[in-house]
């Protein structure tokens, strides 16, 4: 049974919009979301992100681990907004991204990739857990774990092809209204029932 695509987060009346610094980006946005912990491969993320330009990565998220290496490692480009992120302020950094990219080392399943469908965002994951999953839709590119070198190859061919970012888009849309939707998920939920 699939996790749902978090759509709801597209629906708040009061949808916060992006502090200043951050509206005022004007070149694509990776975006790695959640909370920061040392399984997320964020350390992986930023030795990847090395000599990409005309770019930016936000990583977003409250910290449970200590980010002073993360950011001393930290290339030209990055952004970290190291604090809770409130449902209404989550669509404005979704809304932002062109690629969302999650490089865990381990995961069952990420509440971000299912937020990034419902965003119908384009994903960078690692070839772990529940992520083929999600490439099997067309939606999210896997790479291995803890390879900076395929992420960064992955991250390099993507942002500088807005072809297949479209086409990962449009399949993250068709996945969210599709297998993901709350309401073909729910039709599941009860097919189950009624055979058992």
């Amino acid at each position: 049974m699939p996790h749902g695509a978090f759509d709801y987060l597209r629906e708040f009346p009061d949808e916060a919009t992006l502090p200043p610094e951050f509206a005022a980006v004007d070149v694509p946005v990776a975006l790695c979301f959640g909370l920061l912990r040392p399984y997320k491969g964020i350390d992986v993320l930023l030795e990847a992100w090395r000599g990409i330009e005309g770019a930016e990565l936000w990583i977003v998220g409250a910290p449970r681990m200590d980010l002073a290496p993360l950011r001393a490692a930290a290339p030209p480009g990055v952004r970290f907004v190291p604090r809770f992120v409130v449902d209404p302020e989550v669509a404005a950094y979704f809304r932002r991204a062109a690629l969302v990219v999650l490089p865990h080392t381990r995961v069952d399943q990420s509440g971000a990739a299912f937020a990034a469908l419902g965003f119908a965002k384009p994903l960078l994951l690692t070839d772990v857990g529940g992520f083929p999953d999600l490439a099997a839709t067309g939606a999210a590119v896997l790479v291995p774990p803890s390879d900076s070198a395929a992420l960064h190859a992955e991250l390099t061919r993507l942002l500088a092809d807005p072809d297949a970012l479209a086409r990962m888009a449009a399949a993250a849309a068709a996945a969210a209204a599709g297998p993901y939707s709350w309401d073909a998920i729910a039709r599941r939920t009860l097919e189950i029932y009624d055979q058992l």
